[in-house]
């Protein structure tokens, strides 16, 4: 087997992977019981979001989805801090 076959091979295993992943983080994002279960099931959702569009971009050769993974990865840090602030102080701006 060569180097770009495994690849391949290994890329889609972590795409499926992922996807799976991402259906259980979204059944926690909608049942979730609590507020903090929510905010902890969107923060890993982008997470997974943001490695499926590293997957994507390994698999084509693509730079933008790198690119559009470092955007995404910033705004979910951001908006989860946010978030957790509120949620501990009830405003986010003092």
């Amino acid at each position: 087997m060569s180097a770009l076959v495994i690849l391949g091979w290994a890329i889609t295993s972590a795409q499926v992977m992922l996807g799976l992943a991402m259906c259980c983080v979204t059944y926690r994002l909608v049942a979730g019981p609590r507020a903090q279960d929510r905010i902890l099931g969107l923060d890993t959702l982008y997470v997974n979001a943001m490695l499926m569009l590293v997957t994507f971009g390994i698999r084509t050769g693509g730079t933008l989805y790198f690119e559009a993974a470092l955007v995404i990865g910033l705004l979910g840090f951001v908006s989860t801090l946010a978030l957790a602030k509120f949620l501990m102080r009830g405003e986010v701006i003092e």
